[in-house]
């Protein structure tokens, strides 16, 4: 940023610190182009919800840290997940405990392989 903005390192962190403390930036988060290793295991869930019961799953779902995205859609499924996590194990636990939330009637799951295109 200091090279993009021609000012120092120090007068970027200065900034920073001040917006940090402020409460104008209230978070830091990281995005990772797809397939950079971090995790063993990526997939998505298509999801099938009972009802009118899309917004009680999704809240329910917002709250698992292996899925990265959620999506509503049209079509036979009602939301797709995408999960990443490091291990198989991990994998099958976190669709154990997808499949147990109430409102959820089906699911049909992936994993995704490898990656072709990306962005």
């Amino acid at each position: 940023m200091a090279t993009v903005l021609g000012i120092s390192r120090a007068t970027i962190r200065s900034r920073i610190d001040k917006l940090t403390t402020d409460g104008t930036i209230q978070g830091f988060t990281v995005t990772l182009k797809a397939g950079a290793g971090i995790y063993g295991v990526r997939a998505v869930a298509m999801i099938e919800v009972a009802g009118q019961g899309a917004e009680k799953v999704i809240r329910r779902l917002q709250g698992f840290p292996e899925i990265r995205a959620l999506h509503t859609t049209n079509g036979r499924w009602d939301i797709v997940a995408e999960i990443e996590v490091e291990t198989l194990e991990a994998f099958d636990r976190t669709l154990r405990d997808i499949r147990h939330i109430d409102g959820i009637t089906s699911t049909e799951t992936s994993i995704l392989l490898s990656t072709r295109k990306s962005g």
